[in-house]
C-alpha cells in the first residue's frame, strides 16, 4: 500500500515550513551533502508509529501567483491522481482567494481524503478570522501555525488515520522490484531488454492502481513483479510539470516495491536528486541496488570501476552496504546480473533470524565491543528478538534503552549485516526496557 501525503496550495502559504516540521529531526533528505538541502521537496514522516512519504509541491513552483497559477493547478491534478492524502494549505492573512476556491473545488470532486490546513493562526484575532475557511466546505479543517508548530499534532492525527501501519505490509511471496532514477538514464530500455518476449508475461495484479504498471516476469526460474516508473501512459491533463510528476511517480513506486533498482548514468554520476531518492528508499526500509548504466561509454583504466564504486559509497554514507552493478543496457551487458542481485536483496530483506541465533550474536557483539557506560552504570543488553515486519527489524532489551548512543547502534547494525547477510537492506534496531 502506498502511503503518500502531498501538500498543495498557493505559493507563500507556508507549505515548506509545514513540510520541514513534519520531516523535521528525521533528516528526511541525506543531510550534509552539498546540493541536497536546496531541493528538499520530499521526505519521510512518522506519526503515531506510522510511516508515510510526504511531498512538498512548493519546491516545484516559483514564487509568483499570476504566472504559475496553471502550474499549481497541474500539480493539484497530479496530487489527486497519485497521493493517498492531500493537505490543502491556505493562509489566514490573505483570506480565501479565487485560486483557493478553484483548488478546493477540484479537490472536493476528487473523492480523495483532503485535509484543509489554515496556516499562520497564532493569536485570538486570527483564530476568529480563520472561521471563514469553513466556507471551503471541508470537514477536516485545522487551524495551525507551521512556524510554531501549534495545531500540527491534530492535523497529523488526521493524516495517519487511514494510513496502513508497518506490519500491515503486503504479501512478500513474489518480490516487487521497482526501476527508479532520473529521466533518460535507461529505465525503459532495461525493462524492455529484460521482458523481451511479451508472450511470457502476465500483467495486472488485482488491486494495483490503474497507473502503476506491475509486470510479472516468470521465466528462467525467476519470478517477480517489475514496477515501471518510466511513464508508460500518456497523461491527458498533465503535460507540463514533468519533474513533479516523475518525483511523485518515483515515490509511489518506492512505496509499492520491496527492492528498488536505482539507475544512474555513468557519464554524469550520482546527482543530488539521486541522493534524495536513495534517502526515501532507506527511510522506507526498502532494499536497494545501484545500476550504473552506459558503462560502455566510459574510458577505462585498471581501477576505473573500483574508484567509481568508492566514490558512490562515499556519497551515500552512512548506508554503504549496497550492491553496485555496472551495466550497459544498449550492449545488454550484465542486465540479468542486476535482476539476480535485486532478487538476492529481496531474499535478504525477508530473512528471519531465530531468537537463539540472535542472542548468541548479542553475546559475541557485546563482548567484542561492550556498550558505553551511562553515569557510571554499565548498559547491559540482555536479549533480543526479531519483530514481525516486512524488513529486518529487531528489539534489543536492555537496562537503559534511551541511553544507547547512535554510534553503538550503528556498530550493532553493521555486525548484524555481516553476520546474517542483510546486504542491500536497511536494518532497524529498537532498544527497549527489559
Amino acid at each position: 500500500m502506498s502511503n503518500i501525503v502531498a501538500i498543495v496550495g498557493r505559493p507563500n502559504v507556508g507549505k515548506s515550513t509545514l513540510f520541514n516540521r513534519i520531516v523535521g529531526g528525521r533528516q528526511a533528505i541525506t543531510d550534509d551533502t552539498s546540493g541536497v538541502t536546496r531541493d528538499r521537496q520530499y521526505g519521510t514522516g512518522v506519526w503515531n508509529g506510522k510511516n508515510f512519504s510526504i511531498i512538498d509541491t512548493g519546491g516545484f513552483v516559483e514564487h509568483s501567483d499570476d504566472i504559475f497559477e496553471a502550474a499549481i493547478r497541474e500539480q493539484v491534478d497530479i496530487a489527486i491522481e497519485e497521493a493517498t492524502v492531500i493537505i490543502l494549505m491556505t493562509d489566514v492573512m490573505t483570506g480565501i482567494t479565487d485560486l483557493d476556491y478553484q483548488i478546493a473545488d477540484k479537490l472536493r470532486k476528487s473523492g480523495k481524503k483532503v485535509i484543509l490546513a489554515v496556516n499562520k493562526v497564532d493569536n485570538p484575532e486570527r483564530m476568529f478570522a480563520a472561521n471563514e475557511f469553513w466556507g471551503l466546505g471541508f470537514e477536516n479543517t485545522f487551524f495551525l501555525s507551521s512556524i510554531s508548530g501549534s495545531g500540527t499534532g491534530d492535523l497529523l492525527d488526521e493524516v495517519v488515520k487511514d494510513i496502513a501501519g508497518e506490519d500491515e505490509d503486503v504479501d512478500n511471496t513474489v518480490p516487487k522490484i521497482a526501476v527508479i532514477g532520473r529521466p533518460n538514464v535507461g529505465k525503459s530500455s532495461l525493462i524492455n531488454a529484460l521482458l523481451g518476449e511479451q508472450r511470457f508475461i502476465v500483467t495486472d495484479i488485482a488491486g494495483t492502481t490503474r497507473d502503476s504498471v506491475h509486470t510479472r516476469y516468470n521465466k528462467f526460474g525467476k519470478d517477480f513483479y517489475i514496477i515501471d516508473t518510466a511513464g508508460l501512459r500518456k497523461k491527458k491533463q498533465v503535460i507540463e510539470n514533468l519533474e513533479f510528476y516523475s518525483v511523485i511517480r518515483t515515490i509511489r513506486a518506492i512505496e509499492e516495491s520491496d527492492v528498488c533498482i536505482l539507475m544512474i548514468d555513468a557519464t554524469t554520476g550520482l546527482e543530488s536528486q539521486d541522493l534524495s531518492i536513495i534517502s526515501v528508499v532507506i527511510r522506507r526500509y526498502k532494499g536497494l541496488v545501484i545500476a550504473v548504466n552506459k558503462w560502455d561509454l566510459l574510458e577505462k583504466e585498471t581501477n576505473t570501476a573500483r574508484d567509481y564504486e568508492a566514490e558512490i559509497r562515499q556519497k551515500i554514507a552512512p548506508f554503504t552496504d549496497v550492491p553496485i552493478v555496472f551495466v550497459s543496457v544498449l550492449e545488454k551487458q550484465r542486465i540479468f546480473k542486476v535482476i539476480e542481485t535485486a532478487l538476492q536483496v529481496a531474499e535478504n530483506r525477508v530473512r528471519k533470524i531465530s531468537t537463539s541465533q540472535l542472542n548468541e550474536f548479542i553475546e559475541e557483539a557485546t563482548q567484542k565491543q561492550p556498550p558505553p557506560s551511562y553515569r557510571g552504570h554499565f548498559i547491559k543488553i540482555k536479549y533480543g528478538t526479531q519483530l514481525p515486519m516486512a524488513y529486518p527489524a529487531f528489539a534489543f532489551f536492555c537496562n537503559y534503552p534511551d541511553e544507547v548512543k547512535e554510534n553503538y547502534r550503528l556498530f550493532l547494525e553493521n555486525q548484524l549485516r555481516n553476520t546474517f547477510n542483510f546486504h542491500g537492506v536497511p536494518v532497524r534496531i529498537f532498544f527497549r526496557q527489559k
